[in-house]
């Protein structure tokens, strides 16, 4: 299959600081990535190589298999960035048009606004759109030229359910279409809905690299939740073996554990006052945590 974008041995430095250090991975043709971390962790500098908005200090960008900062290599990608500000006394229609106007075979103005959801604010001055809508209207100039690949930086930051609805139905149809997505997001839910590889970067490495699902499987964890009787010491399902973690919402309790079976044996030999228990697998929250909370303090 054919790759999109491709990272090899790449490091980027800003004097004495190592943003990304020795990453190297591929992006293939039709695929839906969710590039995940905490502040700081690679992702935005990563991005901007991909892109050609910086060069790598050591290795190799490859972007459709050419220079990322090449023009012709541009007109094949939508960005959706953060922070983007949009030409001032230009209405929403005719910023769309502008930027419509860089692409030898844009969307039509009228796909675009209705996937974007801003029919009704055609005639509105860009500059004056709420948050919310201003970035839907990114969206509709990132898919402008009907671009191969979309890159979208915390896109749904500000739109209301009803536009984060919409906005996923639409990005579906374009994946569905064998285009390619990459995302970074700090919503891992929908990270977890869209995705169907995950890459977790920490301190500038990849800490993990799989599909949602194996990412939870082998970092998250197996959960054990149930109610807690009244005889139940809470505060000493801390020091239980093989517990990770403790979340309680009043008498209900889950335990995040390395050994569902161990510990579920534990409870019942213990005699422990508990009732409703279920046995599932960790989310990709758990599994985030584990890779760069707890990571972080075990060093």
């Amino acid at each position: 299959m054919t790759n999109v974008v491709e990272m090899t041995n790449v490091t980027k430095q800003f004097g004495s600081k190592v943003a990304v250090r020795d990453v190297s991975l591929a992006i293939e043709k039709g695929s839906a990535i969710a590039l995940l971390g905490p502040n700081g962790a690679g992702k935005t500098t990563s991005i901007a190589m991909m892109l050609g908005l910086v060069r790598p200090s050591r290795g190799q960008v490859r972007l459709f298999g050419g220079d990322p900062s090449y023009a012709r290599q541009h007109v094949r990608m939508g960005v959706m960035l953060q922070g983007v500000s949009v030409p001032d006394r230009l209405t929403v229609t005719e910023t769309i048009q502008l930027f419509r106007g860089f692409y030898p075979h844009p969307l039509p103005v009228e796909h675009l606004l209705n996937v974007s959801g801003l029919g009704a604010d055609s005639r509105s001055m860009a500059s004056t759109l709420s948050g919310g809508k201003m970035r839907r209207l990114q969206f509709a100039l990132a898919l402008a030229g009907d671009p191969e690949v979309i890159f979208l930086d915390e896109p749904t930051v500000g739109m209301d359910v009803t536009s984060r609805r919409q906005f996923w139905d639409e990005l579906r149809q374009f994946i569905s279409a064998g285009k390619t997505l990459l995302l970074t997001t700090h919503d891992l839910q929908e990270a977890d809905m869209v995705a169907d590889r995950v890459i977790v970067m920490n301190s500038g490495t990849i800490v993990a690299d799989d599909t949602p699902q194996g990412i939870k499987m082998q970092f998250a964890g197996r959960q054990i939740s149930f109610i807690a009787g009244m005889r139940c010491d809470i505060d000493g399902f801390h020091s239980l073996p093989h517990v990770l973690d403790v979340k309680t919402a009043g008498r209900q309790i889950t335990l995040r554990t390395s050994d569902s079976d161990a510990l579920l044996r534990n409870l019942i030999i213990q005699k422990y006052d508990i009732s409703d228990i279920q046995v599932t697998g960790g989310g990709l929250e758990d599994a985030f945590v584990h890779l760069t909370i707890e990571k972080e303090a075990r060093t």
